[in-house]
């Protein structure tokens, strides 16, 4: 057995995209449109040889947010320097909503509101402000 993705349904194709693409640095691995099923399936990796895929799945027309269940808890993402990448990703515009106080783990929300957890790689990194003091901020 071989795992192939994990699917998320988003409200907006081009900010999940900018999300995902833009400020985490996946790939766009292909994209197909469904016409006749008015949907678009649009697949995304770290761009590594036989990394498993995100598939974003975007229903036309689709007006009313989806439920998040607790059975699905989040993705998960191994980074060079956690602190680097929290910068940079703040500098964005994300909200770190579990900074790296740990040197090791953080969390943010992708506009869809799934749950991206950073990992550093290796051991953790030295503690540092501002990321030791730095509080949570809404749910991660």
């Amino acid at each position: 057995m071989k795992y192939l993705h994990t699917m998320i349904r988003v409200m907006d194709l081009d900010r999940a995209l900018h999300f995902f693409v833009e400020i985490l640095g996946l790939k766009v691995t292909r994209r197909n449109e469904h016409p006749e099923g008015k949907f678009t399936l649009v697949f995304l990796s770290t761009g590594e040889t036989d990394a498993p895929e995100i598939e974003l799945t975007y229903n036309w027309g689709q007006t009313e947010p989806y439920t998040s269940g607790r059975n699905f808890g989040h993705l998960a993402y191994e980074v060079d320097n956690i602190y680097e990448t929290c910068t940079q990703i703040q500098k964005m515009g994300v909200v770190i909503n579990r900074p790296p106080r740990d040197g090791r783990m953080a969390f943010v929300r992708s506009p869809d509101l799934i749950s991206i957890e950073l990992l550093q790689k290796g051991k953790s990194l030295p503690l540092m402000e501002p990321w030791l003091s730095m509080p949570n901020s809404g749910e991660w």
